[in-house]
């Protein structure tokens, strides 16, 4: 039921305006109206604090959905829970209130600032600075890679409190966007999803109350890297909406086209490549429900070490599948294909990033390796 009718919103009200959303490079907002209207833009908010209180597993069948649409309108619900999950994970019950209520009720956005300049896959190499004064922590640095930045309310800042301990002198806080010294850069002219706003935030002597702080001082890189073990998953999830849209359009396409007397998907070869487009879509769904399972079980006591080799592990095969999957797609269309005048050239595009961000595929390897189940 959820399924069909987040496709049915999306269809309706989310991908009439996709192929204009990535021409203009222009945030979706019809899409943020629609899911608000319907409660869908940050369905993992706690019951408690005005959300749906739905499950990681109903988060990735939302994301997936509206990425199957269209992949910048999926970053709405996807970085609302990156952005806000640290508070959920280690926030005070002050802050829960605070910031989880306005995310609810869709009156503002969520973002997350971890990358900078340098400190990319070394994000305990961060440069950002939080010096304590009295009450109160004064921000100084760059944010770079921040999606929806610009647009969202709040932002989960990292930034060093001791630079003598490296990741643990790393702390977590949370930066309103009207904050005095806050202000972003121009946004980055991307090859994909060029609906979602990727911008720097730049923190110049931004003070913040202390209380803003999420959980401890020095815990900020720990409850950083907990929370990507969770939202690695919605970026599987945005994986599989990308690749079943491009291979539902694949599959209609080859009924319809005709060459040499009959339509081409009644050819062997093409029907080898559809063949092996959906085995790895359902192989890549599959994984990733599991994860998203395990990422429930670890809220309520599990063994962490497994929800991290899941969430990479369905992070890094969903994307891969993806890349490959509209890659095919886009070759099934031959020339066609290959133009704007239809959506696979946009899906390929838009699948790419998701083997860059929240951790690169060649880091995900890397944490699979240290956490073999």
């Amino acid at each position: 039921m959820l399924r069909e009718s987040v496709r049915a919103l999306a269809e309706a009200k989310i991908a009439p305006f996709a192929t204009q959303v990535d021409e203009e490079a222009r945030f979706p907002q019809e899409a943020l109206d629609a899911l608000v209207s319907n409660d869908l833009h940050a369905v993992h908010v706690p019951e408690s604090y005005g959300g749906a209180g739905a499950d990681a597993l109903a988060t990735v069948i939302v994301i997936e959905e509206v990425a199957r649409a269209c992949a910048s309108s999926s970053l709405i619900p996807a970085v609302n829970k990156l952005g806000s999950l640290p508070v959920i994970l280690s926030g005070s019950e002050e802050l829960k209130k605070k910031y989880l209520g306005p995310l609810a009720t869709g009156d503002a956005m969520f973002s997350y600032c971890l990358s900078e300049p340098d400190a990319g896959s070394d994000a305990a190499g961060m440069k950002t600075k939080a010096v304590r004064d009295g009450d109160h922590y004064i921000l100084n640095g760059v944010k770079r890679w921040i999606t929806n930045a610009g647009v969202s309310e709040y932002y989960t800042v990292m930034a060093v409190t001791d630079p003598e301990k490296r990741s643990k002198g790393i702390s977590a806080f949370v930066v309103e966007k009207g904050d005095e010294g806050v202000s972003f850069g121009a946004p980055e002219k991307k090859l994909g999803i060029k609906g979602s706003p990727t911008r720097e935030v730049y923190l110049d002597n931004v003070r913040i109350p202390a209380d803003r702080m999420i959980g401890a001082e020095g815990t900020g890189f720990a409850t950083a890297m907990k929370t990507l073990d969770h939202t690695r998953i919605t970026i599987a999830a945005q994986a599989l909406g990308i690749a079943q849209g491009a291979l539902d359009y694949a599959k209609g396409y080859v009924q319809e086209r005709k060459q040499f007397g009959k339509p081409i998907g009644d050819f062997q070869g093409v029907q080898f490549m559809l063949a092996d487009m959906a085995m790895k879509l359902e192989a890549a769904r599959q994984l990733t429900y599991a994860a998203a399972a395990k990422s429930e079980r670890i809220s309520a006591g599990g063994k962490a070490e497994d929800l991290t080799f899941f969430g990479a592990a369905a992070k890094c095969y969903a994307s891969d599948a993806a890349m490959e999957i509209t890659t095919d797609a886009v070759q099934l269309l031959g020339g066609y294909g290959y133009t704007r005048d239809y959506p696979l050239e946009r899906m390929m595009r838009d699948a790419k990033i998701t083997q860059i961000y929240e951790g690169t595929n060649q880091v995900q390897r890397i944490v699979m390796a240290r956490n073999l189940p």
